[in-house]
């Protein structure tokens, strides 16, 4: 009976804790991330009447007598199974869909939880809002955009994302070969000179707004080329200031052109093509001010001219805005131009703001194939089509701006016959952009922060660190939904979302708990049961140990 009151002690204690563990999974069916654990029982060491006894040649073997001594709870098991996810509509809550746990770190430790409801604080670290705890991040994300300095991962609203000035546009759709209606080339000015009202022919260079100072020899450069692509390069000197007209200037540039006629129009020096077709047609003026060696003199001269209207057997124009150095968008148009071999150009047009000069401005010999797919460029690899712009707020930097028109075969851009082709080309990107702010953010399930910045820019901000464990259940609980590495946990394997095993990322979601609460229910019966018959065996073996007491009376 000895044995008997102690097992039922041992029945007692072990179902206390399985109470204990059941009450505690129940407290926590609405808490985030939480994970309920299962009590685990096993019996105690048997004390042995009679030993075991082999066969022999007569009689057959016996089997031990032992009487148990109670059961005591041999484990209790953190049930690791995922909960459910729940949305919240929070940028910044995120879940975890797998095996994976978040890092956090206060400073001297790292601390591990499947619970993303962060929040930013006063210094923008992305933190638990309960504890300070710092979110830690994964990789190199945002460490170029000197969003990221240290381990923590920071939420840039103090941080202007810098300007980026255009260095690559793309250019996709198809182009229809339709030459009926040729085109012919026309340059502009694009400076309308005034003298008191528009001018004329006849008006006097010095009457102008935009001279100044002007004295015999100052010279104007001219140059560019010819609509067969001949190099021009003409100079023209003025050689009395007081009497050369506007008519004069006229004069020098079509004496440089053989295949274009130079006039002015609303103000504005323009240069005809004198027959419409394919023209390579461009022109530059620039204004020495020599004046016998001395430079004295100013006259406002535009060092390129833009193009009204490009000339080619075929035309389609495009156009999208670019970025200077400091964030100052430039209008940039251009035109597809087609020559009478099938092959095309695409020629900048113009560029509005300050723009000093437009070099390199017409990429030409863009090949298709018989099956109208991007052919590549004649005499130029394919990958390194360019052209380049110096704008006025960094003069003599001179940028490079690259054409991306797709990999050759491809149906990036393509050409149809003037019979079915419809035209639909289109410079669909471009990579610059003027500074901006942080608006809004969203989470990738790579665990990714997507930042949309006030200029419409994205950005990854940062990478959500995470970490696995060869035996999560292993793990030692800290409170405040944390964990700890444990000897048998094993050392976390640090990570990012969708790498490792350690699962997705969800964003603007948070895990349940995964409770059973009609399981915990259960158990709470069965603890209830086990704890009563368990006090039941100890009120027996009193009641026999009170009689045995009054029989010795």
């Amino acid at each position: 009976m000895g044995n008997a009151l102690l097992a039922g002690v041992s029945g007692l204690k072990a179902h206390q804790t399985m109470l204990d563990v059941t009450g505690n999974n129940l407290a926590n069916v609405n808490t985030y991330g939480f994970k309920g654990s299962r009590t685990v029982f096993a019996d105690m060491l048997s004390g042995t009447l009679r030993e075991a006894t082999e066969p022999t040649e007569n009689t057959g073997g016996t089997n031990p007598i032992q009487v148990g001594s109670g059961t005591q709870v041999a484990s209790v098991d953190r049930i690791m199974n995922q909960g459910g996810l729940v949305t919240t509509g929070q940028p910044l809550d995120m879940a975890i869909e797998g095996e994976g746990y978040f890092v956090l770190n206060n400073g001297q430790t790292d601390v591990f939880t499947r619970v993303g409801s962060f929040a930013v604080d006063s210094d923008y670290y992305l933190v638990d809002p309960g504890t300070g705890y710092r979110v830690q991040r994964f990789g190199t994300e945002g460490e170029e955009e000197g969003f990221q300095t240290n381990d923590s991962v920071k939420i840039p609203y103090d941080v202007t994302l810098e300007a980026q000035a255009t260095a690559n546009i793309s250019v996709s759709g198809n182009l229809n070969g339709d030459t009926s209606s040729p085109t012919t080339n026309v340059l502009g000015s694009g400076l309308k000179y005034t003298a008191g009202e528009m001018v004329t022919v006849t008006t006097l260079l010095t009457d102008l707004n935009q001279t100044s100072g002007l004295v015999d020899g100052d010279e104007i450069q001219i140059t560019g080329a010819d609509s067969d692509g001949t190099l021009v390069s003409a100079t023209y000197i003025i050689a009395d200031a007081a009497t050369a007209e506007v008519g004069d200037l006229l004069t020098a540039i079509n004496g440089a052109f053989g295949g274009a006629t130079a006039s002015v129009f609303n103000g504005e020096i323009r240069l005809t093509d004198d027959a419409a077709g394919y023209s390579r047609t461009d022109m530059m003026l620039e204004f020495t001010g020599t004046g016998g060696g001395v430079p004295t003199g100013t006259f406002t001269m535009p060092r390129y001219f833009q193009i009204l209207e490009a000339g080619g057997e075929a035309s389609r124009d495009v156009s999208i805005e670019i970025f200077d150095s400091q964030g100052i968008g430039h209008n940039l148009g251009a035109s597809f131009i087609s020559n009478s071999t099938g092959d095309w150009d695409l020629i900048i047009t113009s560029l509005t703001g300050e723009v000093d000069a437009l070099n390199d401005r017409r990429i030409s010999g863009i090949t298709f194939q018989e099956n109208g797919n991007y052919g590549g460029i004649e005499g130029t690899p394919p990958d390194d089509p360019t052209f380049s712009v110096t704008f006025s707020n960094a003069p003599g930097t001179v940028r490079v701006i690259e054409v991306d028109f797709g990999v050759v075969g491809g149906r990036q851009i393509t050409v149809s016959g003037e019979d079915v082709g419809i035209a639909s080309v289109s410079i669909y990107d471009q990579d610059g952009y003027t500074s901006g702010q942080l608006a809004s953010m969203s989470v990738t399930q790579e665990g990714i922060i997507s930042g949309l910045f006030t200029n419409g820019v994205t950005k990854n901000i940062a990478s959500i660190g995470m970490a696995v464990f060869q035996n999560p259940a292993g793990l030692a609980v800290l409170g405040n939904n944390y964990f700890t590495s444990s000897g048998n946990s094993g050392d976390p394997v640090f990570t990012r979302g969708m790498s490792s095993g350690a699962g997705t990322v969800r964003g603007g979601s948070l895990e349940q708990s995964n409770v059973d609460v009609a399981a915990e229910f259960v158990n709470l019966i069965q603890a209830q049961n086990g704890y009563q018959a368990n006090a039941r065996t100890i009120k027996v073996a009193n009641e026999m140990l009170r009689e045995l007491a009054n029989l010795i009376r």
